[in-house]
């Protein structure tokens, strides 16, 4: 027995829409470029980075977010773990987003060029932000008294120096582009993909939120800005809508009909049987008029999902007729009128 899914097949990707390879990884190229020189050109700014740092370090407190400390203590309860979240800070950043594009290239093409323009309209303003208000990250604020679990326990990214970060700003604390670039994969595999399983997808932003909290490299209010932001990416950017194709029937297997038999209708090769009053229904039975064919059997067709009863109608035979009836001729013959 053959059980359909019940969820709807997943067409086939459309290759008229898909953007041409090497100009897609020249603007890709440009685009990371764009992102490593903005960051770059933000750095510097120390004193102005460490006021804004206690500027949203005491306006956290005013909103009563939960404290940075508390997902940090969790971390180092375990050297493992807490070298599992820097590995994962250092790690999954780049290589999720850059696997999540060319899966949508060549699987999604249409998904594909939105979920491009939404990066990169999130990384522009990002990158505005960071170049308008410098922000050092938790690990350097002493207030906050964290500890930089990147240099205590390893792997870091950054340099001892952070003035002097020639690989990276350090002071382009808020937006997250760790927490925006994971949200963004989540959000367009959960759009692009029909899978029961992919609000699983979200996992992956939640999971690096903990991390870029807990690594005591953003606060809270990073990844509440960013998600600001990719919310008004996607209000402007709207998704491409889905499209459905015919399943397939498996091998060896007919193809459903296109649509229904008519009601009331018994066909076959060689006769017909129309009623005008016959109807379908569960737990009915039909009756009505016709004509059958003579000596010519029929079959019965069904509508699915319903139970109905044959109607049994007498069969014609053909006979053959004399010309005139016995009877007949006798009274003829007795009349004498042929004389």
């Amino acid at each position: 027995m053959i059980h359909a899914r019940s969820g709807p097949v997943d067409p086939e990707p459309d290759t008229s829409v898909r953007p041409p390879l090497v100009r897609e990884l020249f603007l890709v190229a440009g685009l990371f470029l764009v992102y490593k020189l903005g960051r770059l050109a933000a750095n510097g700014h120390v004193e102005e980075a460490f006021r804004n740092a206690g500027h949203v370090w005491d306006l956290e407190r005013v909103l009563h977010l939960p404290d940075e400390a508390a997902v940090q203590s969790l971390l180092l309860h375990s050297h493992t773990l807490v070298q599992a979240a820097n590995t994962y800070y250092a790690t999954v950043h780049f290589p999720a987003t850059l696997v999540f594009l060319v899966w949508l290239y060549l699987r999604r093409p249409r998904h594909y060029v939105w979920s491009r323009r939404v990066l990169a309209v999130l990384t522009g303003a990002a990158l505005a932000l960071h170049l308008l208000f410098p922000l050092a990250p938790p690990r350097m604020l002493p207030a906050a008294d964290l500890v930089d679990t990147g240099r205590v326990y390893g792997p870091s990214v950054y340099g001892d120096t952070p003035a002097d970060d020639s690989l990276a700003n350090q002071f382009a604390a808020m937006p997250s582009l760790h927490f925006g670039w994971a949200l963004a994969v989540a959000v367009g595999l959960v759009v692009a993909t029909r899978s029961r399983w992919r609000p699983l997808w979200l996992l992956h932003p939640l999971v690096t939120l903990l991390v870029i909290v807990g690594t005591a490299n953003h606060y809270w209010l990073d990844a509440v800005v960013v998600t600001a932001l990719i919310c008004i990416a996607y209000a402007v950017l709207r998704p491409p809508a889905r499209t459905h194709r015919p399943r397939q029937a498996p091998a060896g297997q007919a193809a459903p009909p296109a649509t229904a038999p008519a009601l009331g209708a018994y066909a076959s090769g060689t006769g017909m049987y129309a009623s005008g009053t016959a109807t379908y229904g569960a737990g009915t039975r039909v009756s009505g008029t016709g004509a059958y064919g003579a000596g010519r059997r029929t079959t019965r067709a069904r509508l699915p999902g319903t139970r109905t009863a044959r109607a049994r109608l007498p069969r014609i035979r053909a006979r053959r007729t004399p010309e005139l009836p016995t009877r007949a001729l006798r009274a003829y013959a007795r009349s004498g009128a042929h004389r």
